[in-house]
């Protein structure tokens, strides 16, 4: 017997806002864009044109990221049982792994500007860097307003947070320039800006695999879900074949054996097992199946040691 416990998900508005921020922070990004590509080389600042590539990829992300959680809101298809919540999560993966990118780029373009510096003009610098600042800023409270738990989201304000810095940096590289004309500051930041950005990138990267992997979400122990299974009812003869994983950040999932003993009403059991999963864990869509101490033939009902969690 299997029960695929589920429960009406209230995602569709919290991410039709989060789509509406990132479209703004995306209409905010294209529109600065152009303007600090064109300063960047006007200046010669590498740090400008940095954070214009970081703008650039910000672009082609924040694009993704919106398409992908539109996408998301299709419902399942014969192809797809579980729709396209991951389509996000893959994103982000995606949108980490760019930032890989502009990291490696920023660094050769840095090592060439150490060996031969070029003049840079630091009165344009500055004036665009303030006002890729405010507009980083803009772009970044409107992201921060949204969903902290959605990793798509989280993936969109790492790169976001990345033009951010290199603004603040090419700030403070226009000033020092100014006062003392020394133009290997410019690069050197830009490296500075490029290593907290990997930092971000890295914290993506590694959430959006482990769910892909279908890790155990945070917070959850395989062992004491089927713990607490095992007293969930008293006809609880045993437990096993626990795997909880997460279709989303926000939504996990788990699949588990419950074998009752031979004179058990299996519906009384499955009532309780799928209430205390819901009620303790969270765990709202979990697909239980019942069995009776008798095993099915051909079927491994039993734990390697074979000992139940409780006397028959």
């Amino acid at each position: 017997m299997h029960d695929h416990s589920g429960h009406a998900h209230h995602h569709g508005d919290d991410h039709g806002g989060d789509a509406r921020r990132i479209a703004w922070a995306l209409a905010l990004t294209v529109g600065f864009m152009g303007a600090e590509v064109v300063a960047g080389f006007v200046s010669g600042s590498l740090t400008l044109l940095a954070d214009a590539g970081h703008m650039l990829t910000d672009a082609a992300a924040l694009g993704m990221a919106l398409t992908a959680m539109r996408v998301s809101t299709r419902p399942s298809d014969k192809r797809r049982s579980f729709g396209y919540h991951r389509l996000p999560v893959l994103a982000a993966l995606v949108n980490g792994l760019a930032l890989f990118a502009i990291v490696g780029w920023i660094a050769f373009e840095a090592a060439q500007r150490f060996l031969a510096p070029v003049p840079v003009l630091a009165g344009p610098m500055l004036i665009v860097a303030v006002l890729g600042l405010l507009s980083n800023i803009a772009a970044f409270a409107i992201l921060r307003s949204g969903s902290r738990d959605d990793l798509n989201m989280r993936g969109a304000a790492a790169h976001v947070v990345g033009d951010l810095l290199g603004s603040i940096a090419a700030i403070a590289a226009a000033l020092v320039i100014l006062a003392t004309g020394w133009t290997p500051i410019d690069p050197l930041l830009s490296v500075l800006v490029a290593l907290l950005v990997l930092r971000s990138a890295w914290a993506v990267i590694r959430r959006a695999a482990h769910i892909l992997l279908e890790g155990t979400p945070e917070g959850f122990d395989a062992g004491q879900i089927r713990d607490a299974v095992a007293v969930a009812h008293p006809d609880v003869h045993d437990v096993h074949h626990v795997h909880v994983w997460s279709l989303t950040p926000e939504r996990s999932l788990a699949t588990l054996h419950v074998r009752v003993r031979g004179d058990a009403s299996p519906g009384p059991v499955l009532r309780a097992v799928t209430r205390m999963l819901g009620d303790r864990f969270g765990l709202h869509h979990a697909t239980v199946q019942i069995e009776t101490e008798n095993c099915p033939e051909g079927a491994d009902c039993a734990e390697p040691s074979g000992t139940p969690l409780r006397p028959a």
